[in-house]
């Protein structure tokens, strides 16, 4: 599927701006899963000085400085995603480990090998790890149960059991209060299933991007009226023949829409971003002089294309 985005930011300051220092996530890297057609990001106005780097988890970072005053700053990131790759493939939900063995397998042992999954099995800055989101997990994660299966059904319960309401939480908002509530966006329900996998000692990650939402029948779609989405990836260890575990693979799990799969949970998914959580891959982010009173508006279409 060829999908086009268009992430369009502004920002309004009063008063002006005297010198500004931003960075953003908002080009998509290649993946398993998808090509990248070709992408660019339009900063208005111009800056100084701008760079791109690829940062520790893979993801493509603009950097720029603005160093003249000004009253608004407009950015605006477009790009063309073939999703339509080949699927990855990985075995059944009952197939994969006990979700009791992969703990083990990331608890740590002497001379034991190390898998870099393991750098999503702690604390960050929006995910702590706390007693009610084990007691939240272990509902799902019950004994020997195949760490997909329980994955899945957990996915599957926070769709059903929470509430999404626009605008009810912030991007502050911890993910216990939201746990709490039982409602949220996007960003919450991720938080909530990550939490509630690393409270039990499994890796798993935040995956930012888009997807590609439908009108009702008979209705048009609206432009700019879609928005970033947020989703989950678990990390699987590989079984091997004698009974161990060694390094694996990725799942991706969407608790807002109840939906999952290796990759990419599927063709109308665009990966933009990953990281522990928010903080590591936030749209826009950065230090200004001046411009103590700002409105930010967005607006995100995403549509397919020729």
């Amino acid at each position: 599927m060829l999908l086009e985005i268009i992430h369009d930011t502004h920002y309004s300051y009063d008063p002006n701006v005297e010198i500004a220092q931003h960075f953003t996530h908002l080009k998509p890297a290649a993946t398993g899963t998808q090509a990248v057609i070709r992408t660019n990001v339009l900063i208005d106005p111009k800056p100084a000085w701008q760079e791109e780097r690829v940062d520790s988890y893979g993801n493509i970072c603009t950097f720029f400085s603005l160093q003249n005053r000004h009253s608004e700053l407009f950015i605006s990131a477009k790009s063309i995603v073939d999703t339509g790759q080949d699927q990855q493939h990985g075995p059944k939900p009952s197939e994969t480990p006990r979700w009791e063995d992969v703990r083990e397998y990331f608890r740590y042992h002497s001379n034991t090998h190390w898998d870099p999954a393991s750098e999503f099995l702690f604390t960050s800055p929006f995910v702590t790890l706390r007693q009610e989101f084990v007691e939240f997990a272990r509902s799902s994660f019950t004994n020997n149960k195949p760490i997909l299966v329980a994955a899945a059904e957990l996915t599957e319960r926070i769709y059903k059991e929470f509430h999404y309401v626009s605008k009810s939480t912030d991007i502050d908002t911890p993910a216990h209060e939201a746990l709490a509530k039982r409602e949220g966006v996007c960003q919450d329900f991720a938080h909530i299933l990550i939490a509630s996998i690393r409270s039990i000692g499994l890796p798993a990650k935040y995956v930012s991007g888009y997807i590609l939402t439908n009108p009702p029948p008979g209705q048009p779609r609206l432009i700019g009226s879609d928005a970033s989405h947020a989703w989950v990836s678990i990390y699987i260890p590989q079984s091997n023949a004698d009974g161990t575990l060694s390094q694996g693979f990725w799942c991706d799990l969407d608790p807002t829409n109840n939906r999952w799969g290796y990759g990419s949970p599927g063709e109308d998914y665009i990966h933009l971003a990953q990281g522990r959580d928010y903080s590591d891959v936030s749209p826009v982010r950065g230090v200004i002089h001046g411009g103590a009173d700002h409105v930010m508006k967005v607006a995100v279409t995403v549509q397919p294309t020729e």
